[in-house]
């Protein structure tokens, strides 16, 4: 096997090139319009697969550089928490202890699932959790660091490569399903959008938009104020980890920006704050495009031939179990208007695959749709530090659950 190792200067272009491709398509098809598939997902999906081609048939596989992806991640949040007024955050409040409870409710089903789907099956039960909640709604990064558990002590050898196969399954199937189920809602129930249209977007530009003023200071502003939060949040993490609690860096930098847009503002008032400026909007498109461009294009779709058709059959009903909870609970629990069906298309990006996922379906249907500035807070805060939590606790009790039937 050949493999190409391509630096940041080249994963980057390539990224690009996939964003390119993603808009071309989404133009070019009415499916990928209609039922707000991004474009980052369309095209990166694609990319991989012709990855996936090249090393099927020439034994080609290309690594990509993607230190800048986890960098790009950061500064993407830092633009959410610095759109993130304190009015919205309070209107959020309750409707982030439901979601809480519906998404912490669902890592038990997820697991119950998986282990009684994997017992019917013949499987080994512990399997049903790494295609559960410690893949799906955990990603890649729970996969990884739990897989030496599964292989040292309950002998799974495979425990990694069944893992990352089932993050990759949810990860692309999470990014294609929101966007219609979000479609279906909103027009199924004849959901009323005006008002969220006349809401300023709390991310990204709208497809179309003309007319925007964006000019050297304004842009200079933006990422002198993004530099700052940033290198607040960095401290932030680095204080809270003396305490014992250690925060993913975008979860900090989220919160930096959150303090600081609702203080700031108000100390200094003939600053030019960039909160709800196209400039603001623009850092966001590009960052959270291509952090996920790079993030499926580099996906290594051809370990998914490598977890057996049962565990296939597996991941299908997990997939089908997630889209009925985010129509039948989620999206009735959440209040049944035009946030609930944002948030539900979300939610199936956050219990598939990964909190940026849920950040790009809602972004697709908010272009289309309007805003929905609620379900920009409360989707990162619960995918990006209350489920990373607790379900590190749900899957030992599960375990231990397992062993304790075994």
């Amino acid at each position: 096997m050949t493999i190409i190792q391509l630096d940041v200067r080249q994963t980057i272009i390539i990224a690009i090139l996939v964003l390119y491709l993603g808009k071309y398509l989404t133009k070019k098809n009415q499916f990928l319009q209609n039922f707000n598939i991004p474009d980052a997902v369309s095209g990166g999906v694609l990319a991989s697969l012709i990855f996936g081609i090249f090393y099927g048939i020439f034994k080609v596989q290309v690594d990509f550089s993607l230190n800048i992806r986890d960098a790009l991640l950061i500064v993407f949040f830092t633009t959410i928490g610095l759109s993130s007024k304190l009015k919205t955050l309070l209107q959020g409040g309750k409707p982030l202890l439901i979601l809480l409870a519906t998404a912490v409710s669902y890592l038990f089903l997820q697991n119950i699932t998986g282990v009684a789907v994997a017992s019917i099956m013949g499987l080994d039960k512990r399997l049903g959790l790494i295609s559960g909640s410690v893949s799906l709604s955990g990603g890649h990064g729970t996969a990884i660091a739990w897989s030496p558990i599964f292989r040292d002590t309950y002998g799974i050898e495979n425990a990694l490569e069944i893992g990352i196969a089932s993050a990759t399954f949810g990860l692309v199937l999470g990014g294609i399903i929101g966007g219609p189920v979000a479609r279906w809602l909103i027009m199924r129930n004849r959901l009323n959008t005006t008002n969220s249209q006349n809401t300023n977007l709390s991310i990204s530009i709208k497809h179309g938009q003309r007319n925007i003023k964006i000019d050297y200071n304004t842009m200079l502003y933006c990422l002198l104020v993004l530099g700052v939060t940033i290198g607040i949040g960095l401290q932030i993490n680095n204080l809270v980890a003396l305490i014992g609690l250690k925060l993913p860096d975008f979860v900090s930098c989220l919160l930096a920006g959150i303090i600081l847009t609702n203080t700031i503002p108000l100390i200094f008032k003939d600053f030019p704050w960039p909160a709800d400026t196209p400039s603001l909007a623009l850092v966001s498109d590009v960052s959270l495009g291509l952090f996920l461009a790079m993030s499926l294009m580099s996906l290594q779709l051809w370990t998914l031939a490598e977890i057996g058709s049962l565990i296939v059959i597996l991941l299908l009903i997990q997939f089908i179990v997630c889209i009925v909870y985010s129509i039948f609970v989620v999206f009735p629990v959440m209040g049944k208007n035009y946030n609930a069906a944002v948030i539900s298309a979300g939610y199936l990006g956050l219990a598939l695959g990964a909190t940026p996922t849920a950040i790009a379906n809602m972004t697709a249907v908010t272009e289309r749709f309007g805003a929905s500035p609620q379900a920009f807070i409360i989707i990162p805060l619960v995918g990006a530090f209350f489920i990373d939590i607790v379900n590190a606790f749900v899957i030992q009790r599960f375990l231990n659950l397992i062993g304790s039937i075994s």
